[in-house]
């Protein structure tokens, strides 16, 4: 009994951190065993054998996400050797979708967070700055997963994004100042009007279809 009870106030702490509902925890919780081979903990090498995972052109970048301490909430900077189940859910609710029936201000509060999320990769050294190559490189990525553009018309868009993330920093910027790459600021800027919902999606985190190693 008082097993079950302390489980079951474990189940209603994590609801309150993640928002997921207690049917949610469970099932991801079964994901997170499969996973980790029925370990406490999952480390960067648990993801290799991820089949919808293994193709995606930006794959080391969403795995270290899972162990930046960003993201975590652990620290400024640094990556975590292993994650607990409690951390696999911090991350996955950075993809779980904002409820529509929220007020305005928690919606762009929740919206803020994902954007923040996706900033951390690009900003791999934690400098709080995105370098103009950085962020075009990783555009690049992301377009050269998709079969239906070319490799040229892949590279043709990064060069647009980057010179639109350009415009939008420097544009801004004083006479005197000195241009040192993109903040978070900046990155909010570049992402407004940007369904964020239909961007922040990895499909093996997909709930119902994740397809996990055994």
């Amino acid at each position: 009994m008082g097993a079950a009870h302390s489980a079951s106030a474990e189940v209603r702490e994590l609801e309150g951190k993640t928002g997921f509902s207690s049917d949610q925890i469970e099932q991801l919780h079964r994901r997170f065993k499969q996973l980790s081979g029925d370990q406490p903990t999952i480390r960067k090498e648990n993801f290799n054998n991820v089949p919808d995972l293994e193709l995606n052109p930006i794959r080391s970048k969403i795995v270290r996400a899972f162990f930046d301490n960003r993201n975590l909430r652990k620290g400024p900077s640094g990556l975590a050797d292993e994650i607990n189940f409690e951390d696999f859910l911090t991350i996955m609710s950075y993809f779980r979708p904002i409820d529509p029936t929220l007020g305005e201000e928690q919606v762009e509060l929740y919206r803020k967070e994902k954007l923040r999320f996706l900033f951390h990769m690009y900003d791999s050294d934690s400098d709080g700055r995105i370098t103009l190559e950085e962020y075009r490189n990783v555009v690049e990525e992301l377009l050269s997963g998709n079969p239906h553009i070319e490799k040229d018309s892949a590279r043709s868009i990064a060069d647009g994004a980057m010179m639109e993330a350009a415009s939008v920093c420097v544009g801004q910027m004083e006479p005197d100042q000195v241009y040192e790459g993109i903040t978070f600021e900046d990155f909010l800027k570049i992402w407004q009007g940007i369904d964020i919902e239909t961007k922040m999606h990895i499909r093996f985190l997909n709930m119902e279809t994740m397809a996990l190693c055994h």
